[in-house]
């Protein structure tokens, strides 16, 4: 008898109450279920065509395996699995429920990624893998619809263990996804190793790279490997389809996507040094660079993780939201300004400090970040500004060349010299990469400008300095004019006259040249060591 669930139904004694289809798949399906407490879980089974099978008990058996072995990995960037129920003949496995989409999908509605972005989620996935070769399994079965991206659009998910095997196994199914699957998945008995989820993981990082290009010709994936090794089809270079890709990210993917085994990169670790991901051992011994690995997880209740998409986003980003969604990214960039000055609590003052920065909270941060990288297709945010920072190497001590070549990436330079008016920034996607938001350059309400874009107040300081300009006036009168006596109070008198007389012109004239020197000198520091500051407060608040 097929077993499907319906909306509605509750399983396991009322534990469980199925909310809808998630998704269906060649072996599973998987339910959108909650508890009595209101947390949501995933609920996967085998679905009705698996049920039907004449070896469906022994499939079962199997899917029951594939649930305790993601059970024992303990990773941020792996499904947590929590356990395994029972609903009459049907074994279920009850997993954590991901708000998000798989990459695939992602990259179907919004264009192949930036190389800055792809990279981070590979490396994301990447210290998966190895989570689950050091355990002496495979995955087998790497792709993009494999791969979920939850709804920060910062952190990846893998997912559907259902291939996974002892390395040791030699002899293996030939289940396979064409595009992204080796040469060795496609013989029952070959050489499996790290060098074949390798290969995969690969693939994925050509496609998400490439997916504009392959469109265009027609393709969906790489060049299947079986058309490669038999067809003699050749594969094309990545960066064929994207000229931006850098030619160690072009170099690293064909490395690990060489046919025969023996010559593909080895391992996970080997892959991620050749992306530029991390340092070779040598280095690392030496101390010259420290890679900070995600934390594995620990052993915990059962409890529906809560995702960082969850936090309320505030009346205060209503505005900002409405100007990203619409894509009016001057005026967003303008408004996160604002939000940032309300924030901190400069409103009046008009500009952050270095100090503002360090102390900026982080659950704001993180909510401005969002926001960007989900209205731009995760081409601005600061969270890409950081990642650009730092892969030129930056740190939170300035290095000028660094923070050159920082501001020739993101085009906050041209020609050698910076943007000197807002007006020169681009406010559209055609932008570089980490070109916005960049409101510690010049934007009004930001940084040597009043909190109301446009205006310039008079203060009682621009006041005390112009009456002391016109004292030393006064002096002068005496000493140059007259040379002697009493005469000097006449030179006084007539520069405190000039002072209150002209008193408007004067203080106006002399506020501008006052934010003359300000923008030239001071401030250009200031604004450096405010961008630095925001960017290491970043590191910080995402750990």
């Amino acid at each position: 008898m097929l077993i499907t669930w319906k909306p509605g139904q509750s399983i396991v004694s009322d534990r469980f109450s199925i909310e809808e289809v998630l998704g269906v798949g060649g072996f599973g399906i998987t339910y959108k279920a909650k508890d009595p407490k209101g947390e949501l879980y995933a609920i996967k089974t085998l679905n009705p065509t698996i049920q039907n099978r004449v070896d469906f008990k022994e499939q079962q058996v199997k899917f029951i395996n594939e649930a305790l072995t993601v059970k024992g990995f303990r990773h941020p960037h792996i499904v947590k699995v929590y356990e395994v129920i029972q609903e009459g003949e049907l074994f279920a496995v009850v997993m954590e429920y991901i708000k998000g989409i798989p990459l695939s999908k992602y990259i179907e509605e919004n264009g192949q990624l930036t190389e800055v972005l792809a990279l981070k989620y590979i490396d994301q996935i990447s210290q998966a893998l190895e989570c689950v070769h050091k355990d002496n399994y495979l995955h087998r079965d790497i792709k993009p619809d494999n791969i979920l991206l939850r709804n920060n659009y910062k952190d990846t998910v893998l997912i559907d263990f259902g291939l996974a095997r002892i390395i040791a196994t030699q002899s293996m199914t030939n289940s396979l996804t064409h595009g992204y699957a080796p040469i060795e998945q496609y013989q029952r008995r070959a050489n499996f190793g790290p060098h074949t989820d390798v290969y995969a993981l690969g693939a994925t990082l050509y496609y998400v790279l490439t997916a504009n290009g392959l469109r265009l010709k027609g393709e969906s994936s790489p060049v299947p490997a079986v058309n490669r090794k038999y067809d003699e089809e050749e594969l094309p270079e990545p960066n064929s389809y994207n000229p931006s890709i850098s030619k160690k990210v072009n170099d690293a993917i064909m490395a690990a996507m060489a046919i025969n085994p023996e010559q593909r990169t080895k391992n996970i670790e080997e892959f991620r040094k050749d992306l530029g991901l991390i340092e070779s051992k040598s280095l690392a011994k030496k101390g010259v660079l420290t890679v900070k690995q995600s934390e594995p997880q620990k052993k915990e209740p059962i409890k529906a993780e809560k995702s960082v998409e969850s936090e309320v986003i505030s009346s205060r980003y209503t505005k900002l939201e409405t100007l990203l969604k619409s894509q009016e990214f001057r005026e967003a960039d303008i408004e996160t300004a604002r939000v940032m000055l309300a924030v901190a609590n400069r409103r009046r003052e008009g500009w952050l400090r270095k100090e503002d920065a360090e102390n900026f909270p982080c659950k704001e941060l993180r909510t401005i970040d969002n926001l960007w990288l989900k209205y731009s297709q995760g081409k601005f945010g600061i969270s890409v500004q950081q990642e650009i920072y730092k892969n030129l190497g930056g740190t939170k001590l300035f290095d000028v060349n660094v923070w050159r070549s920082f501001g020739d990436r993101v085009g906050w330079r041209k020609d050698g010299s910076w943007l000197d008016d807002y007006s020169d920034f681009n406010f559209s996607l055609s932008a570089p990469t980490g070109h916005l938001p960049a409101v510690s350059r010049r934007a009004p309400g930001m940084i040597g400008w009043s909190s109301a874009p446009g205006s310039i107040w008079i203060g009682r300081d621009e006041v005390w300095i112009v009456g002391c300009l016109f004292l030393l006036f006064g002096l002068c009168f005496k000493f140059v004019f007259y040379g002697g006596g009493y005469c000097w109070l006449v030179g006084c008198w007539v520069g405190f006259g000039l002072c209150f007389g002209v008193g408007v012109v004067g203080v106006l004239v002399l506020r501008f040249v006052v934010l003359w020197w300000f923008w030239h000198s001071r401030l250009l520091k200031d604004m450096r060591d405010f961008s630095i500051s925001l960017l290491s407060r970043h590191v910080e608040c995402n750990p």
